[in-house]
């Protein structure tokens, strides 16, 4: 009996199979003790020693056979709830939707609008830098300005002669005490904007210096139109303390990692490069740790993931339109996404799994990723040309982009800080760039 409605489970079972429906409830053979089976369906009157001791065969079966149990198929036990490797995009789909957080509101237009007359449209340049003195800087042509958040106040800073002008990048050292300055006759300074003073004078390339990364308070790297990669220590007189060389053609994106271990470069030759610090050297250029040819146009947008060491995210210029991400250890690349545009920045929220990144034609957009799924939590379409620099505030929150068209946006796209209770946020505003003599 028991085989037979055994056979007819397996066969429902199958059907249901097919049909693509599952069915947990399905006797398992090897839990199952087909003589406890056998004795619950007869009441034990079929075998012939109950008979002659019914009450003795029961006793001694029970004990046997542990017949405190009252089913007599087995079934397994219910399948755990499935494990989610990473957190759900939609709240109603997540496991335990009661702990989703609420969906953030991400404003569609800028808070504040800066006109920036005469910014360079240099897609190959970094002429815009947020410090963590709250201060952002920013050349227009041969000046450099800088904007405090705090209190919104403008100054200028200094005006470079057109024989070595115009100012190609700009870069805040991490202590926010030295601003360097990258110039188009190839030579760099450094200025004090305390004091307004200029500090000293590098050289180490012969042609503009368009990029700029600093690995801690006292180490500059430089990129050049010259292809070279330059390590300098500011604080002593022979500066130049390693040089990298394995781009042919400008480097215009430069970055160090988060532990300082680590430099990504990203050249117009399409290459992005992965350096040690440790295989630096004064004496002789060094080799690279990898090299990323996956890239079919220049690459000036990279940035270091700050919840993951190892990953980095580079993006590429208009004949390629991609992101992709990257394993710095291995030098694989993880996922790539098709954006449709030229990306001239990338830059990762602090405080969220996110990604935001700045555009060219035909959209002139800022695109928030939700990482790593890659899907769009928001576009911005307000700046009317190509978006070409982005920087990030101290606390993470608000980007600034500035584009061809002379204006610079300030947008809350990674969320609002918690403003003191006795301060009352300042009212959208648009504000100018005073051309004041320094």
């Amino acid at each position: 009996m028991y085989a037979k409605s055994g056979h007819l489970l397996r066969k429902k079972y199958l059907q249901k199979k097919n049909s693509e429906i599952s069915d947990r409830f399905i006797p398992m053979r090897s839990a199952m003790n087909f003589d406890f089976a056998r004795y619950m369906l007869t009441g034990g009157k079929s075998i012939k020693e109950a008979e002659d001791s019914p009450s003795a065969y029961q006793r001694i079966l029970a004990e046997a056979l542990d017949m405190d149990r009252t089913r007599i198929l087995a079934f397994k036990k219910k399948p755990s709830k499935p494990v989610e490797f990473y957190p759900s995009e939609d709240p109603s789909t997540s496991v335990n939707p009661s702990r989703s957080k609420p969906p953030r509101h991400i404003p569609q237009r800028p808070d504040r609008t800066l006109d920036a007359p005469e910014i360079v449209g240099d897609f190959y340049l970094n002429v815009l830098d947020w410090g963590c003195n709250n201060v952002l800087s920013i050349a227009l042509g041969n000046c450099v300005y800088l904007w405090d958040a705090s209190d919104s106040s403008i100054s200028a800073l200094v005006t470079v002669d057109d024989e070595i002008g115009p100012v190609t990048s700009v870069s805040w050292a991490p202590d926010g005490r030295q601003l360097a300055i990258g110039l188009n006759n190839s030579e760099l300074e450094l200025w004090d904007p305390v004091s307004n003073r200029k500090l000293q004078t590098l050289r180490g390339h012969s042609g503009r210096v368009g990029s700029l990364a600093w690995k801690n308070d006292h180490i500059l790297t430089t990129g050049g139109l010259d292809g070279n990669i330059v390590n300098n220590d500011v604080r002593i007189e022979s500066h130049v303390v390693g040089t990298y060389r394995g781009h042919r053609y400008e480097v215009c994106g430069l970055k160090w990692s988060n532990s300082g271990q680590q430099l990504a470069s990203g050249g117009s030759d399409s290459l992005v490069h992965i350096w040690d610090w440790s295989m630096a050297s004064s004496n002789s250029p060094r080799q690279w740790l990898h090299r990323l040819e996956d890239h079919t146009a220049a690459v000036k947008a990279i940035s270091w993931c700050p919840f993951q060491s190892n990953l980095l995210a580079t993006g590429g210029g208009a004949a390629d339109g991609t992101i992709k991400f990257w394993n710095s250890h291995t030098g694989a690349c993880l996922n790539s996404v098709e954006t449709g545009s030229q990306i001239s920045a990338l830059l990762w929220s602090k405080n969220e799994r996110e990604l935001l990144s700045s555009h060219g034609l035909p959209g002139n957009q800022l695109t928030l990723w939700k990482y790593p799924s890659l899907i769009k939590m928001a576009e911005l379409f307000s700046h009317t040309s190509t978006v070409l620099h982005m920087a990030q505030s101290p606390n993470g929150c608000t980007v600034a982009s500035a584009e061809e068209d002379e204006t610079l946006k300030l947008w809350n796209v990674f969320g609002v800080p918690k403003a003191p209770r006795e301060r009352q946020s300042k009212p959208v505003s648009r504000l100018n760039f005073i051309r004041v003599a320094p």
